[in-house]
């Protein structure tokens, strides 16, 4: 669940958002984002849709490891990131 939580958590550092911005977006709570964030609880296929549209990225990325062993995946995700 590590890579799941920094990847949701480098998503909305990198579209610029707050943990308070993106739940007010989402109507929830911060501590819902938060708990996402940190992996204890995953969001369902309808809040990663509604993430992925705040956060301006394909569903597909917020499952994608932030930090990987593969080269050419660390360099996309240092783009990302930045």
């Amino acid at each position: 669940m590590e890579k799941f939580q920094i990847s949701l958590a480098a998503a909305r550092v990198n579209a610029g958002l707050t943990q308070i911005q993106v739940a007010e977006k989402m109507h929830v709570s911060k501590v819902t984002i938060i708990n996402w964030e940190k992996g204890k609880v995953i969001p369902g296929i309808p809040q990663i849709e509604m993430l992925s549209r705040i956060y301006g990225i394909p569903q597909d990325y917020i499952f994608l490891p932030c930090y990987s062993t593969n080269s050419r995946l660390k360099e996309h995700n240092k783009e990302f990131i930045r």
